[in-house]
């Protein structure tokens, strides 16, 4: 995190990115929005502190209906679940100035279901949160980036005001707000491998989904 302050990044929230997309205000010069997947608990036990440090907001997308659980979509890859944040903590979160967005109900690969439970999978996630949290919950993330234009439609129905995807580029104004792309950062990666990818693979991708 304080690499992007000491390399000119500033760090701003969704809400101010979308409106900088939909060329509403102007954007500061490097631009860099913050998103976590999944709302595991060590976003509050460890991200959280750092980010109030710098003054940094962020957007967690949580499973609205594993509150409480584990990520048990983890176990058939062999990877351990870890504990997700309940309807509780992501009040906290919130309290704290950080955004919650929705990433589904069930964590499933979108492109595989049908139509009708791809709608209740983006409805029925925006109810459940914003129940919980009270309050909108205007914000989507697509699980394992896996979407079609189905998916991209039902978020548009479902009334949500951005959704990302795992396309490695740079959001610019041409995309559609229901398709950004974004840059991941993984386990393991250090300081120098997040600058590098900052740095590198910036054009704008040629072939995006768009909604009809």
């Amino acid at each position: 995190m304080a690499m992007l302050a000491r390399c000119g990044y500033t760090v701003i929230d969704i809400d101010t990115a979308a409106a900088g997309l939909r060329g509403e205000v102007a954007l500061p010069v490097r631009p860099v929005v913050l998103t976590f997947d999944d709302g595991y608990v060590d976003f509050l036990e460890h991200a959280a502190p750092v980010l109030k440090a710098h003054g940094y907001p962020a957007v967690v997308y949580a499973v609205a209906g594993m509150l409480g659980g584990t990520s048990a979509w983890v176990t058939p890859e062999g990877i351990e679940s870890a504990p997700l944040m309940s309807a509780a903590q992501l009040r906290e979160v919130r309290a704290m100035g950080f955004t919650v967005g929705s990433h589904t109900v069930s964590h499933p690969r979108l492109a595989q279901l049908n139509t009708r439970q791809i709608t209740e999978e983006t409805t029925i996630s925006k109810r459940i949160l914003e129940d919980a949290l009270g309050g909108s919950v205007d914000h989507f993330c697509y699980p394992y980036g896996n979407h079609d234009i189905r998916a991209v439609n039902a978020v548009a129905e479902a009334g949500y005001v951005t959704a990302t995807t795992c396309v490695r580029a740079i959001a610019t104004p041409p995309d559609d707000l229901l398709s950004l792309p974004r840059k991941p950062v993984s386990q393991g990666n250090s300081s120098l491998g997040v600058l590098w990818k900052l740095l590198t693979k910036n054009t704008p991708r040629t072939t995006p989904i768009r909604r009809v």
